[in-house]
């Protein structure tokens, strides 16, 4: 076996797509959203979120269409805003790492009307979709939902830049 210092998924220099990296160089928030109750939870990490302030306010974002999340067929869920300490959650409900004994087994977990609600978050929305059947955008659906409930928690929210987590700078 050889190893190489060189990450064994990235394209070479040449053959790198510019969209990718410039969309890479925008910091974009870590957040899981949440269906289900029991065995019946599912939940993904989504990172193509908008959130529209207004009446009412609605929050957007673009799914996969072939994750468990979708299969489920949410019509209520939670968008849970992740901070710094759940980097390896993250990766679970992207599918990225391993969750031995289920994804929910990682970090506290509760019910609320709308779905799981992760403990020690920078906060989470209770949302639901208005009806309106989502669109093709790229390679994932746009997902568009009311939102209906809002706590705001006492993390630092996480943001994805250049294939990285970070934590925000509350000070900058």
């Amino acid at each position: 076996m050889t190893i190489h210092s060189d990450h064994p998924f990235v394209p070479p220099e040449g053959e790198r797509v510019p969209l990718r990296r410039l969309r890479g160089r925008m910091p974009a928030p870590v957040t899981v959203w949440t269906t289900g109750v029991g065995r019946d939870r599912q939940g993904l990490t989504i990172s193509s979120v908008l959130v529209a302030d207004g009446e009412p306010a609605r929050v957007l974002g673009l799914v996969d269409p072939d994750s468990d999340f979708w299969d489920a067929d949410p019509q209520a869920f939670v968008v849970n805003v992740l901070g710094g300490e759940h980097r390896f959650l993250a990766d679970a409900f992207a599918g990225t790492a391993p969750a031995p004994g289920g994804r929910f087994t990682l970090g506290g977990w509760t019910d609320s009307a709308w779905g799981p609600v992760l403990a020690g978050t920078a906060g989470w929305m209770g949302v639901r979709r208005d009806g309106a059947e989502p669109r093709e955008v790229g390679w994932g659906l746009l997902v568009e939902a009311v939102v209906e409930h809002v706590e705001v928690g006492d993390a630092d929210a996480m943001v994805h830049l250049r294939g990285r987590y970070r934590e925000t700078d509350p000070g900058a």
